[in-house]
């Protein structure tokens, strides 16, 4: 007998057998959204917000700046307009590189995400070790945009790092990620040096000032990349070096970083070790040549530095700093330098002895750098003289006939005297910079630029104040002046005729002013006509 329900109970098989595996599929779906959003609730937002509060504290600053014009100082150069980075920090500031805001006479600070620019200045700024910091006209931004945490503590070499900046190529706010490459202690700006940290994060113009994350604190600011040849070669200023900054600034001065200036050399020629007549025990770094010859001057030549505070130094002038960090010796300095001295055991003669070495922020140059000033200067005739600054010989290739290994043949101090010190308080280089202005009195002369000047009508030339005080006191009928180096002129002017001709010379040539402030203040302190 033929079973009627047959066809239902094969339906009500397929359906079942369906239903079954829909039920499976759609209770692996739910468990798959579940778990995704477990991941998500103990992952997902912990990062995002992370990130989302670095990318709060990133702005971007905006200069204007007028940089000076070494061959023309009467005057400054164009405006040009740079970008940079910057980073939101504590007490309503905003932390950036001095290169980004110098010479800036115009500065403006725009939060990512934003469409509105506030003004800025700068409250303390540092060349040197290139940071600044700003203050805004309107501190409003600050209620909707907290300061970034800092790190206290260096990271680890092979540390996951991540770059925030505004580079050139794009106008939204950029985010590198690399690890962290080296750590050392090198220099900066001559004569300051400081902690550095290598990084491999890609590091471009318009990064500088952004700072760089580990986790969700900043371990420091950009500030270079290594050109040339090299790739992934970024550089950022650490944290350690951002506190040393604000702890300096916060009486309302810089006053800088101490240092040494001493020569020194390895310890690692075995014939060394013999003419010193120590044994293997004894590790160190040699003095070659004191920062000063004074008999006071606690380090003499040959002298081996073995520890400075506690910490020994090796033949090659480290010391170990924690587990692996291996360092220059000279970074402790900044750690426990007090009232001026750093204390240094040393090896003299087969003997140990303790001394107290003086150190200092102030390293005074012959040939000093402009950090954010403008050069003084000073019109006598057809001739503009200046004080040497280390911009000034960056410069001189750019004048052709006058580049430096003409200079140098020359024997131009300028290039023979470059790292020197000053010979005697106050003495300083004086240049002729900027070609000779159009006028007769110039007739037959070889174009002196670059030339330093040795004597004016016979007196030689301490400083720029100097030569001015020298032609305003000069009753002679010509003025006479000589130049250092070889192929030199001498060069001979009536001096009533100068004096008479310098107004006229200004005003054909559009100056306001025949000196600079404190050089017309000499000038003008007795009248010589």
């Amino acid at each position: 007998m033929k079973n009627r329900n047959l066809p239902y109970l094969c339906l009500w098989s397929f359906n079942y057998r369906f239903l079954v595996r829909w039920y499976a599929v759609v209770m692996i779906f739910l468990f798959c959204i579940l778990i995704s959003n477990a991941v998500a609730a103990d992952v997902s937002p912990g990062k995002q917000n992370g990130s989302d509060n670095v990318q709060n504290s990133v702005v971007k600053v905006f200069s204007t700046v007028r940089m000076p014009d070494t061959f023309r100082p009467w005057a400054k150069q164009a405006p040009q307009e740079i970008s940079g980075s910057g980073v939101i920090i504590e007490g309503h500031r905003i932390l950036t590189n001095a290169h980004v805001v110098l010479y800036a006479n115009q500065i403006q600070i725009q939060a990512n995400q934003s469409g509105d620019k506030v003004f800025a200045t700068v409250e303390a700024i540092a060349p040197g070790i290139d940071l600044a910091l700003l203050k805004l006209d309107d501190e409003s931004l600050f209620s909707t945009h907290p300061p970034l945490a800092r790190a206290s503590t260096l990271p680890d070499v092979k540390d996951a790092v991540m770059t925030y900046g505004f580079p050139t190529g794009g106008t939204n706010l950029s985010i590198t990620k690399g690890i962290v490459s080296r750590i050392e202690f090198a220099n900066y700006n001559y004569p300051v040096s400081g902690l550095r940290i290598q990084i491999d994060a890609a590091i471009n113009p318009g990064n500088s000032g952004g700072p760089a994350v580990v986790g969700d604190k900043m371990i420091g600011v950009a500030f270079s990349r290594l050109g040339g040849n090299a790739e992934n070669i970024g550089y950022i200023i650490p944290c350690e070096e951002v506190e040393l900054f604000l702890k300096d600034i916060a009486d309302g001065h810089y006053d800088g970083k101490p240092s040494m200036t001493d020569e020194l050399q390895t310890f690692e020629n075995s014939a060394l070790r013999s003419y010193l007549k120590v044994d293997n025990s004894v590790t160190g770094i040699i003095v070659h040549q004191p920062a000063s010859t004074g008999a006071s001057y606690p380090l003499k030549t040959w002298d081996i530095i073995t520890k400075i505070g506690d910490t020994t130094i090796d033949d090659q002038g480290m010391v170990n700093i924690g587990n692996n960090l291996r360092i220059d010796f000279r970074y402790i300095i900044q750690k426990i330098a007090a009232k001026g001295n750093v204390p240094l055991s040393i090896v003299r003669g087969g003997k140990v002895l303790k001394i107290e070495l003086p150190v200092s922020s102030d390293h005074p140059m012959l040939i000093s750098n402009l950090q954010g000033s403008y050069p003084d200067y000073f019109i006598y005739g057809p001739l503009v003289f200046s004080t040497a600054t280390s911009q000034f010989i960056g410069n001189i290739n750019s004048t052709g006939t006058n580049s430096l290994i003409i200079q140098a043949f020359l024997r131009n101090p300028l290039i023979a005297r470059f790292s020197d010190k000053p010979a005697f308080p106050g003495e300083e280089l004086v240049v002729v910079s900027s070609p000779f202005f159009p006028h007769a009195l110039a007739e037959g002369y070889t174009n002196p630029i670059a030339r330093v000047v040795k004597t004016v009508n016979g007196i030689s030339i301490r400083n720029l104040n100097h030569l001015v005080q020298v032609l305003r006191d000069s009753r002679e009928e010509f003025d006479v002046i000589t130049y250092w180096g070889k192929g030199g002129e001498t060069m001979v002017f009536p001096r009533k005729k100068m004096r008479d001709v310098t107004d006229e010379i200004l005003t054909d040539n559009g100056i306001r002013s025949q000196g600079s402030q404190q050089v017309l203040d000499v000038w003008g302190a007795k009248k010589g006509r």
